[in-house]
């Protein structure tokens, strides 16, 4: 399915049919590259340990004072988190897909949680359709367009 020029019901639809499944068959490859964010973020992979200075370095590099989403200061809404446009859960070969990765704030973050793209896309446009055009914007058109090969 092409992406480009669909409706908002077709995009919901493709969601649907790629994004709410989850990928249960983990291959050694897979979890190889979901285990790389791990390594990229955390010292030592541990969350506890705190970031990595690569990891800091990107999110200075990705990022100014406000949430693309929301608008507001990070500093007001629990800091700068990374989040995976599409959802490491849901598709581990984009782990350390630079292009699946924005700096969002915590508060967004855990309201988008593990919602699919279009899955998310929706929620905002019901829920806070003031923010809807700037979470479409952010559109990870690209990454959307390779599930297709993915497709059967």
């Amino acid at each position: 399915m092409d992406v480009d020029g669909k409706d908002l019901k077709d995009l919901f639809k493709f969601a649907d049919y790629i994004g709410k499944k989850r990928y249960n068959r983990l291959t050694i490859r897979d979890f190889e590259d979901y285990r790389k964010f791990e390594d990229w973020r955390y010292i030592n992979g541990k969350y506890e340990c705190g970031t990595t200075q690569e990891s800091r370095d990107w999110v200075r590099d990705h990022s100014d004072s406000h949430c693309p989403i929301c608008n507001e200061y990070y500093s007001r809404r629990d800091g700068k988190t990374v989040d995976h446009k599409l959802p490491r859960s849901q598709y581990p070969w984009l782990s350390m897909e630079f292009k699946n990765l924005w700096v969002i704030c915590s508060w967004c973050n855990k309201e988008k949680g593990e919602m699919h793209w279009y899955e998310y896309e929706h929620y905002m446009f019901l829920h806070h359709s003031d923010l809807y055009l700037t979470v479409k914007a952010a559109r990870p058109t690209e990454l959307l367009r390779s599930l297709r090969r993915k497709l059967p």
